[in-house]
């Protein structure tokens, strides 16, 4: 019930604070640019919608795409990502068939943040 009350609080926060108006504006200048530049004003818009739903439901950073994020931002796409990202104390303690679906599982999670990387990175270029 305390987390129903919470987000009714934070919804009429928004309302008192025009957030939506200025989330409308924004959005709308930032197409506005983009068509100007002739960059797809349509992806410009889902890109911004989708960082005010993260920014509504609070989204919590996440922090295995952080570090996707630190490694990409200082040194670009690197081979042995996999191994830097790799939890060694974990890995360590694991059988053969459990190192094996380790490793398939991070290299899944890795490419979803390398893609969410890319289409962060491709809406601040657009902007």
């Amino acid at each position: 019930m305390d987390n129903i009350k919470n987000m009714a609080r934070a919804a009429k926060q928004r309302l008192k604070s025009n957030f939506w108006d200025d989330c409308k504006k924004n959005i709308n200048e930032n197409a506005n640019e983009a068509k100007i530049r002739g960059v797809s004003e349509s992806k410009v818009r889902t890109g911004m919608a989708s960082l005010v739903k993260d920014e509504i439901k609070g989204a919590v950073k996440d922090e295995f795409y952080l570090k996707v994020k630190l490694i990409l931002d200082s040194e670009g796409e690197v081979s042995d990502a996999i191994g830097r990202l790799t939890d060694k104390s974990v890995y360590d303690k694991l059988s053969y068939e459990e190192k094996q679906r380790y490793n398939l599982e991070l290299s899944t999670k890795y490419l979803e943040a390398l893609k969410r990387y890319k289409e962060e990175k491709e809406i601040c270029l657009n902007l």
